[in-house]
């Protein structure tokens, strides 16, 4: 059975950005786009509506671009247990009040049975404290907590 894989906003954004002359950035873009092969091979590809709000802003060019590359991806609805959860996550200290979409895109992906988060947002969903936190939240809530990882980590690199 594939794993469900829930692509937050910063994965789509590295996929479809200009080459970067970052050695850092341009590493994650590799890795980004040697992932995305992967895509139906190995795991389902989920989005949300969240994602399609966030990949609409910005640069015009760089929009449809984001828009394209994930146009055949069911895309989660945000609910009311999904608000309620990501309240939760916020009231834990797990996300920072300052980034109530982070907690919205880890909601969904819990209440909808994702298996794992991919994200190169290391600064409030994918470093260890975080994760720590985010899963005692999940799981006081009563929910089973998703991976969170970076194109790498789903690699295996």
């Amino acid at each position: 059975m594939k794993q469900r894989v829930y692509f937050e906003t910063t994965v789509v954004s590295y996929f479809v950005a200009k080459k970067s002359s970052n050695s850092v950035i341009s590493g994650h873009q590799n890795s980004t786009k040697q992932m995305w092969k992967k895509i139906g091979k190995k795991f389902d590809a989920f989005i949300s509506d969240l994602v399609l709000q966030e990949a609409s802003k910005g640069n015009e060019e760089q929009a449809k671009k984001r828009l394209k590359a994930i146009e055949s991806f069911p895309a989660l609805k945000i609910d009311d247990e999904t608000k309620e959860l990501a309240k939760k996550l916020i009231e834990g200290h797990a996300i920072p009040r300052e980034y109530p979409e982070d907690a919205l895109h880890i909601a969904l992906a819990a209440v909808n049975g994702i298996d794992i988060i991919v994200t190169w947002n290391f600064s409030h969903m994918n470093n260890p404290f975080t994760r720590i936190m985010v899963r005692q939240t999940m799981e006081n809530q009563g929910y089973v907590c998703p991976e969170i990882c970076s194109p790498d980590e789903l690699l295996g690199e």
